[in-house]
């Protein structure tokens, strides 16, 4: 866990990046390669042919200037009453008006359920202590497209085993905050009813269905846990409430993983859509986090402009074709595979791996732990040995791999990885300059942006560029946004609902 570069980076225009001298250090694979080229070490364009066929993957600031135009468009067609029920970019209520102020105490459970691992943990709240313990468990590939019945009983009794082993099994109505990180129609903090599987789910009747009360009748099935679902909640907003615990001043949520979204702090009045849901003078706070749901972000064709023919390829390929696209341009799930379509092209046309294209061909084999670890090879490699990089093309069953192969592979994967964080920046300046707000907090996690080598580099430069006048913004680590952020949404309902009572 990336503990010790918390605040990653504090962008005054133009400020260096806060932290190491490493990190100003450091330079993307993609400069590093220029830089080879230019001295003549590596042919890295094989006459240009390379360069010309991955041109489209390249994306320059007035094609981002058009995505967030295009995006704050979508956006504002999820947000109106008249438009949200066709609108790509779903705009889903939170229903959570308040971030930590700490003041939250007391023992609370979470659940985080939103990929191939789910989890269950303890956390214990004094103030601005947070003291966490927790249990990872996995979800079967057959539960996962199993029934849904089979998938709630395969929770609770993890539940149940977690429970035992802390000595819980007695507690009476502890409050738990639930992490279900897929598309919802969220009617209230403890209410969300699933819209669609994404991530390889595929667990039969629960698309329509309230997830919290398919949980609650799992519990109740067993009949040996005793739960209150205080809170359900999108893994985004969780990555927003954990770096609010630490950063008051944390107003967006941003998940680079499997799949990727980003959460925000909205004024009520500009969504028209909640009219007659909330009231504006119930006391609470007039904003609200709106979960943009924006991997949807260019469903409608908003986003056909920089789509390439690569993309297209994975999409078609993919278990929801159509669906999800801006995702599948960025994160986890997708970015290796838009790397393999683009080197299978590049072979088929005898510019790489001599013409060998079969082993390349085969879809999954270049998962996006390869684009990390081939682009961290180019970084760190003085020599330029490809020593990582030749291992990992030959497991995938290439043969006679050259240098040039293992730095026009390179090539590929930071072009790749490139469009994905500045068109993930692209989304976030587009919030911050909705915003307006002098100084944002923008909590950050995922696996592409914790473990890819020049990820956070490149988004934080790019959102700088991005961003209008003087608007100041930090880019945070998000601690265990679904874990402890669940038990934060948890907490503060229970400090908001005492502080209403105590009224």
């Amino acid at each position: 866990v990336m503990r010790s570069r918390r605040l990653l980076s504090t962008r005054r225009k133009r400020m260096p990046i806060k932290g190491s001298n490493t990190a100003e250090k450091k330079i993307s694979s993609l400069d590093k390669l220029k830089q080879l080229s230019q001295r003549g070490t590596i042919d890295i364009a094989h006459e240009e042919q390379i360069q010309e066929m991955c041109k489209h993957l390249i994306l320059t600031d007035s094609q981002l200037e058009e995505v967030m135009v295009a995006m704050e468009n979508s956006m504002e067609k999820g947000l109106a009453k008249e438009t949200a029920s066709t609108a790509a970019v779903r705009m889903l209520p939170s229903f959570v008006r308040a971030v930590p102020n700490g003041t939250e105490v007391g023992d609370f459970l979470a659940l985080d359920l939103g990929g191939t691992n789910f989890r269950v943990l303890l956390i214990r709240l004094d103030g601005k202590q947070c003291k966490m313990e927790g249990k990872i468990f996995r979800v079967p590939e057959t539960i996962m497209k199993g029934s849904g019945a089979a998938l709630f009983d395969h929770i609770a009794d993890c539940m149940a085993k977690f429970m035992e082993e802390h000595d819980l099994k007695d507690a009476k109505q502890l409050p738990l905050g639930f992490t279900f990180s897929f598309p919802c129609r969220q009617e209230g903090l403890t209410s969300a009813k699933l819209i669609s599987w994404t991530k390889g789910f595929n667990a039969s009747g629960v698309e329509n269905e309230d997830v919290v009360q398919l949980l609650r009748e799992a519990c109740q099935r067993r009949g040996d846990i005793d739960i209150d679902v205080v809170a359900v909640l999108n893994d985004t907003v969780g990555a927003l409430m954990s770096c609010a615990f630490n950063e008051n001043s944390c107003q967006i949520g941003v998940i680079v993983g499997t799949g990727t979204n980003a959460c925000y702090m909205e004024k009520i009045e500009r969504c028209s859509k909640l009219d007659g849901i909330v009231d504006v003078n119930d006391g609470a706070p007039d904003e609200m986090i709106i979960n943009t749901e924006w991997g949807a972000f260019g469903d409608d064709g908003a986003m056909d402009s920089i789509r390439t023919p690569f993309d297209e390829q994975v999409d078609r390929a993919s278990i929801n074709p159509g669906k999800q696209l801006f995702e599948k341009m960025i994160s986890g799930m997708y970015m290796g595979e838009v790397v393999r379509v683009v080197l299978e092209a590049l072979a088929r046309e005898q510019l790489l791996f001599n013409g060998e294209y079969e082993a390349i061909s085969a879809p999954g084999c270049f998962p996006t732990k390869y684009v990390s670890e081939i682009e961290s090879d180019m970084m760190e490699d003085e020599d330029q040995t490809f020593q990582k990089t030749y291992q990992i093309l030959e497991d995938i069953g290439i043969e006679n791999v050259s240098a040039i192969d293992c730095a026009n592979v390179a090539y590929v994967c930071s072009l790749v990885s490139t469009r994905a964080a500045h068109m993930t920046a692209a989304g976030i300046a587009m919030l911050l300059n909705r915003m307006n707000k002098k100084y944002v907090t923008v909590g950050v996690d995922g696996s592409v942006y914790r473990f890819h080598p020049s990820f956070p580099k490149l988004l934080d430069e790019k959102i700088d560029q991005l961003i209008k006048g003087d608007l100041e913004f930090a880019l945070m680590l998000s601690e265990d946004g679904s874990g402890r952020g669940a038990a934060l949404v948890a907490a503060v309902a229970n400090r908001v609902k005492r502080e209403r009572n105590e009224q």
